[in-house]
């Protein structure tokens, strides 16, 4: 039994089909999430080490890194039974369309730091830091995940070329 439907197995049957139904989207969110942690770790450890003076830089450093990350899982488990494109032709839409979301998740990060001056010596080092995380790992991040999954299930993995990657098992139904 795999790991989804084993947790979906402890949920409330109301509950598991309304998550039955949109399994897709909970795995695309699962997949969010460990890039988050992926993207802020190393955001962090570059904009507290060497890109101290570049916060933007060392934000795109890291969401590229996570990006790799999230086409890996994305391809091999949030999407996997959709698409059916050459891999090095689905490879270079998801990048496509990450690449628009990197900038979409950089612009209110770049608002805060250079348009509102949030920014030492203008405030002070505690807020500058909320400032980053809500503009660069919150806004930022929100609004390039809903461009993400839109542009994925449209261009990246699309139902509509009419063959599955993967003969998977039928993942409409409920577990017992």
């Amino acid at each position: 039994m795999a790991v989804v439907e084993s947790v979906l197995a402890r949920v409330p049957q109301p509950l598991r089909a309304v998550l039955v139904k949109h399994r897709e989207l909970l795995k695309f969110a699962v997949v969010g999430g460990t890039t988050f942690v992926v993207d802020n770790g190393i955001w962090y450890l570059l904009k507290l080490t060497i890109l101290a003076t570049k916060p933007t830089t060392a934000k795109a450093i890291a969401i590229m890194i996570a990006v790799v990350v999230s086409y890996v899982l994305n391809r091999e488990w949030s999407f996997r039974t959709r698409g059916g494109r050459e891999r090095a032709h689905e490879a270079a839409l998801f990048f496509l369309v990450s690449g628009v979301a990197i900038v979409i998740n950089l612009i209110p990060l770049y608002l805060s730091r250079y348009v509102f001056d949030l920014e030492v010596p203008h405030v002070s080092r505690f807020v500058q830091e909320v400032a980053d995380f809500a503009t660069g790992s919150v806004i930022g991040m929100l609004l390039a995940m809903a461009f993400r999954f839109w542009g994925f299930r449209r261009w990246v993995f699309p139902d509509e070329l009419g063959r599955k990657r993967r003969d998977a098992p039928a993942e409409a139904e409920a577990p017992r």
